[in-house]
C-alpha cells in the first residue's frame, strides 16, 4: 500500500504519522502540497517534486499553508478531482472547506442543532459596531486560522472602533462571537472514525486556551454527552479524524466552538497512553482496503 502525506513542512505530526505508517508495512512519502502541478489532458493529472498524486492509494493532508486564494482553491482543487479519479482523500476537499471555513463550520453547526456561540459575520463596519453594541463582550476571529492566532476579546467601545477600523483598511470579514465565560479552560476530543478515542482538557492564566498559546493539558476522562455532541459535529463536517473543541459555560452549558479538519495532537499525546498516530494509520489503511 501507498500512502503520501501532503504537508507544507515535515512537522512532528508527519514524522509520526509517517513512522506509524511504515510500521504498518506501507510505502509513505511526505510530498509537498505547495508543489503541485496539475495537467489537463495530460499525464500525470497532478504531480509534486516529481511524485505522480494519483499513484498513491491514500493522501493524508497535514496541512493547507496560507497563501492567495487562487492559492488556496487551486490545492483543495487538486484533492477534490485526486478524489475523483479513486485516490482516498484524508480528509476529504470537501470536509477540508467546510472545517477551515469558521463561519460555514457554525452555520452548518446550528443547522443540525448543536449548540455553538452566538456569532455574527459581516463584511461592514457599522455591522460589526452593532454586533459589539449587542454582545458587550466580543471575541473578534479570523475567518480562517488556528492555534488562536489573531484572536482578539473586545469588552470596550472605543477599542472595539479602533479594531473594526483596522479590519475594514485591510478588507477583512468581520467574525464577531458572543464571549463566553468559561473559566479560562475548554475541551479537546480526538475522533478517528465514529470514535472519540482521547479527550484533554486545557487550562490556561488567560482566557485563550490553546496548547500553542501556552495553555496547559491534563486527560480528561470522556463522558457520554461529550462522545455523543463530539460524534454529531465531526459527521456533519463528513471528518475522517477531527479533533472538536468545546467549551463548557460556567453554569454548565457546552458550546462546540470549532472542528478541526486538520487536527494536531502534539498535546493530547502527553496526557494519553493511545498511540494516537497508530490509530489514525490503522484506519487510513482499513479504509483504503475496502475501497479496492
Amino acid at each position: 500500500m501507498k500512502i503520501g502525506i501532503l504537508g507544507q513542512r515535515r512537522s512532528w505530526h508527519v514524522q509520526t504519522l509517517q513512522d506509524a505508517f511504515l510500521r504498518k508495512g506501507a510505502v509513505c512519502d511526505f510530498l509537498s502540497i505547495t508543489r503541485i502541478v496539475a495537467g489537463i489532458f495530460q499525464r500525470p493529472y497532478a504531480s509534486t517534486e516529481g511524485r505522480i498524486l494519483e499513484s498513491y492509494d491514500a493522501l493524508v493532508v497535514r496541512s493547507i499553508p496560507s497563501g492567495s486564494l487562487e492559492q488556496i482553491i487551486f490545492r483543495v482543487d487538486v484533492l477534490h478531482r485526486l478524489e475523483n479519479l479513486g485516490v482516498k482523500v484524508i480528509n476529504s476537499a470537501t470536509t477540508l472547506e467546510r472545517s477551515v471555513d469558521k463561519y460555514y463550520t457554525s452555520s452548518l453547526l446550528e443547522d443540525a442543532g448543536i449548540p455553538t456561540p452566538r456569532t455574527i459575520v459581516a463584511e461592514r463596519f457599522e455591522n460589526a459596531m452593532e454586533a459589539f453594541l449587542q454582545f458587550k463582550d466580543v471575541v473578534v476571529k479570523p475567518l480562517f486560522g488556528s492555534e488562536g492566532k489573531g484572536i482578539v476579546r473586545i469588552q470596550d467601545e472605543d477599542m472595539a472602533y479602533r479594531v473594526f477600523k483596522a479590519l475594514e483598511l485591510g478588507n477583512y470579514i468581520f467574525y464577531i462571537q458572543e464571549f463566553i465565560p468559561h473559566r479560562n479552560r475548554d475541551i479537546r476530543v480526538f475522533l478517528v472514525g465514529d470514535e472519540p478515542i482521547a479527550g484533554m482538557v486545557r487550562e490556561s492564566d488567560l482566557w485563550k486556551t490553546n496548547i500553542a498559546r501556552g495553555a496547559k493539558a491534563q486527560a480528561l476522562e470522556l463522558t457520554t454527552t461529550l462522545k455523543d455532541l463530539s460524534i454529531r459535529a465531526a459527521k456533519i463536517l463528513g471528518a475522517f479524524y477531527a479533533g472538536v473543541d468545546i467549551l463548557e459555560s460556567e453554569d454548565g452549558k457546552l458550546f462546540v466552538t470549532e472542528v478541526n479538519g486538520i487536527p494536531g495532537w502534539h498535546g493530547l499525546q502527553s496526557t494519553t497512553d493511545i498511540n494516537i498516530a497508530e490509530r489514525i494509520a490503522e484506519h487510513v489503511i482499513m479504509l483504503t482496503q475496502e475501497q479496492r
